[in-house]
């Protein structure tokens, strides 16, 4: 049976003034399963006037009331985490135990941290810089939000844009994905029972729904997760009316492997993890390996062991789901028909069955630095690997790209690992360990993976304006 999806606008779901509906499809069967709206110009309207009407009284709350809320929507999450993860894995097609125990758990968490930093939002001291003149700072909320969210993270991408911009004091209109829109939903009915109308908004749509939000007079800033292209269209657009802009774009994480690693085996299931992890689908995964050419062979036959063992299916005993949507099964596919004749397939390289968008997980060795699985975003279960010669040789193959989202250096020298860390032009850099986040610490990235920060305080102040007030307190 087909469910029929609707907006949330102003605290109440609604069809789509157009009575327009897309598919929405199970990536693990290829099923239709759900119908979501594609809203046009009076659905965004409606949604941008309901937040700007709502930031009147959300603007002036104080960071307690707010935090309070918060947190009763991450108690709420908690309570109804079933619902969320049934959403979510019919979504994404994710195995269930990755979101029941990576996901959902850490989205509440995500709420509960925003809370606390908005009671906490710091600044510099006010004072008297110029005589018979006090100074101060204050953070302000910037207003109505337009926020785009991607399908490989559908529920928590949304996570990463609401809590901050709510905890910072913002109203909100988010769009989702249009192929994964149903968590999102899921997500706007348990926080519509918390927060007063109008405060958060979700309509569903196409790309046109998309760019109808982000070029939304009302919106003050627009934020997305998304692809590299996306975000430089978003950008232009935002340009013509200088919104604010927030962007976590694309990445190809260098993985940097060198010889004094103490454990090959250890290290290459780790990185085959990292690597693998939501079927590649991810930013931050570790999809381009460097390792010096002193342990090639013996790591490569690790990490093709340890990513040939990898189960990919909708079973139980699955790490990772099918690929989102037949448009990315066929683009991983195309990279792996393209591979140029110096390089091996070591393992993998096609569909796994004929139900669904399931990917097999892919080893590719003996890459050169220009080639284009090397340049650009695969975002599949594809591990590449290169060799290097020494510090300087890694240095220059790891920042030989245009992204400069995260990567990770595996070294057993306290010394190297901090060069490295402190040289690579990547916003997020792991030692020894590759993808793991927390809360407390931001993510983000440099040069075509776009700017802004997801997570941390440096979150929170994002969604923040910075007013100076002088007061003249001579006589």
């Amino acid at each position: 049976m087909t469910t029929r999806l609707q907006n949330f606008i102003d605290g109440k779901f609604v069809d789509a003034r157009s009575g327009r509906f897309s598919d929405v499809i199970d990536p693990s069967t290829g099923e239709v399963y759900a119908q979501a709206p594609i809203s046009g110009q009076e659905d965004v309207d409606a949604a941008f006037a309901a937040a700007a009407s709502a930031f009147d009284t959300w603007g002036q709350t104080t960071p307690g009331e707010r935090a309070s809320l918060l947190l009763k929507i991450a108690d709420a999450i908690d309570a109804r985490a079933d619902e969320i993860n049934e959403a979510e894995c019919r979504n994404t097609g994710k195995p269930a135990a990755r979101m029941a125990e990576d996901e959902t758990p850490v989205a509440a968490d995500h709420f509960r941290f925003f809370a606390g930093a908005a009671r906490t939002l710091e600044g510099p001291t006010a004072g008297e810089f110029l005589t018979d003149h006090t100074s101060v700072i204050r953070h302000e909320p910037i207003g109505v939000i337009g926020q785009v969210t991607p399908w490989n993270y559908p529920m928590m991408m949304a996570v990463w844009k609401i809590a901050p911009a709510l905890a910072a004091g913002n109203t909100v209109v988010l769009k989702p994905s249009d192929t994964t829109p149903v968590s999102t939903v899921k997500l706007a009915e348990i926080i519509g029972d918390v927060l007063p109308a109008g405060v958060f908004n979700v309509v569903t749509g196409d790309r046109e729904t998309g760019s109808l939000v982000v070029s939304h007079p009302l919106a003050s800033m627009v934020a997305i997760t998304g692809s590299v292209g996306a975000g430089m269209s978003v950008a232009k657009t935002a340009a013509d009316d200088l919104k604010r802009v927030h962007l976590e774009l694309g990445g190809k994480a260098p993985v940097v492997v060198f010889d004094d690693i103490k454990d090959i085996k250890a290290a290459a299931e780790a990185i085959a993890g990292a690597g693998l992890y939501n079927a590649g689908q991810d930013c931050t995964a570790a999809c381009r390996v460097l390792v010096h050419e002193s342990i090639h062979d013996e790591f490569a036959a690790a990490l093709t062991e340890a990513a040939a063992a990898t189960v990919t299916g909708a079973g139980e005993d699955a790490f990772y789901g099918p690929l989102n949507n037949p448009a990315q099964l066929e683009r991983v596919a195309g990279f792996l028909s393209r591979v140029p004749d110096h390089a091996t397939i070591t393992t993998g390289g096609s569909q796994v069955g004929d139900k669904g968008y399931f990917f097999a997980p892919t080893v590719v060795d003996g890459l050169r630095q220009d080639d284009e699985m090397v340049q650009d975003e695969v975002f599949g279960p594809v591990i590449t690997i290169q060799t290097f010669t020494d510090e300087a040789d890694a240095l220059a193959k790891a920042n030989g790209v245009r992204y400069g989202l995260s990567g990770s250096v595996w070294t057993s020298d306290h010394g190297r690992a901090m060069r490295m860390s402190k040289r690579l032009d990547f916003g997020v850099v792991w030692v020894n360990t590759h993808i793991p986040f927390v809360s407390e610490m931001p993510h983000g990235g440099f040069k075509h993976s776009g700017y802004g920060k997801d997570l941390s305080v440096f979150g929170l102040h994002d969604y923040t304006r910075v007013k100076h007030v002088m007061h003249y307190i001579g006589e």
